[in-house]
């Protein structure tokens, strides 16, 4: 089989290509290019604003990491000083405590002291008069041996109540 060219039509055609294609390029192709560039463009933009976006929100993120741990070192440093301030107020308020007991025992063993004093002069002063009593009762009366052994002891008897 054979094939005849037409070469008018070839060359027609040939023209009829290149004037669809100039065309085309025109109206069709530079406006859709147009528009992928620009596309491409925003998202060129987009994705440099993401990374721009996300260095910052990594850069925040370190920040307050160490905003957090430095938070977390001052809140340990608060509390170990209320810690040794409650300590020293607890070793006063024991202290005190301490000193008010020593003074309230010191002044009840002088309170015990001065009624061992009273209690004893209180004896005295009874064995005193009872002293007196016995002589002047061995005074107006002449007594026997057996009569001053008995007022001796009733002496005894009435010291030791």
């Amino acid at each position: 089989m054979e094939i005849k060219v037409n070469l008018g039509t070839l060359i027609l055609t040939i023209i009829n290509f290149f004037i669809l294609f100039f065309l085309l390029r025109h109206f069709l192709f530079k406006p859709i290019s147009d528009a992928i560039n620009s596309r491409q463009q925003e998202i060129d933009t987009k994705i440099k604003d993401a990374d721009e976006n996300q260095m910052l929100a990594d850069k925040n993120k370190s920040e307050s990491e160490k905003a957090l741990k430095d938070s977390k070192s001052q809140g340990r440093t608060i509390v170990e000083e209320y810690k040794k301030k409650a300590q020293v107020l607890y070793d006063d308020i024991v202290k005190d405590a301490n000193n008010e007991a020593q003074q309230i025992i010191e002044r009840a063993m002088k309170e015990a002291e001065r009624e061992k004093h009273k209690a004893e002069s209180e004896i005295q002063e009874q064995a005193v008069q009872l002293s007196i009593l016995i002589s002047s009762k061995a005074l107006e009366k002449t007594i026997d041996e057996a009569q001053h052994r008995k007022l001796i002891d009733d002496f005894i008897v009435k010291v030791g109540n």
